[in-house]
């Protein structure tokens, strides 16, 4: 697992804790993101992981506004913390 794909997958759980199994049906809507069927891990197609973490950080906040972006960037804050700043999306900066 990649730390995008980890990433991925912290942000959506985490979304779920607060909407409930629509985080996972607007997860997969994400063009380049994948989900395990018993929705327990997400997967980014190789290369642009920072572009599909902002997809999915724009679906979120699309739909559900800038707390949606916080809780984004809580659930991926331990895990950026290890990326070099030029491979964090600009939707966790």
């Amino acid at each position: 697992m990649t730390p995008f794909d980890q990433i991925a997958t912290n942000i959506v759980k985490e979304q779920e804790l607060i909407i409930g199994p629509i985080a996972w049906q607007e997860a997969l809507k994400v063009q380049g993101l994948h989900i395990t069927p018993m929705h327990e891990q997400v997967s980014i197609d190789n290369g642009n992981g920072d572009q599909v973490i902002d997809r999915l950080v724009g679906r979120y906040e699309h739909l559900f506004g800038k707390a949606s972006r916080e809780v984004c960037k809580d659930a991926a804050r331990s895990l950026i913390a290890d990326l070099e700043p030029a491979q964090v999306p600009m939707s966790l900066r």
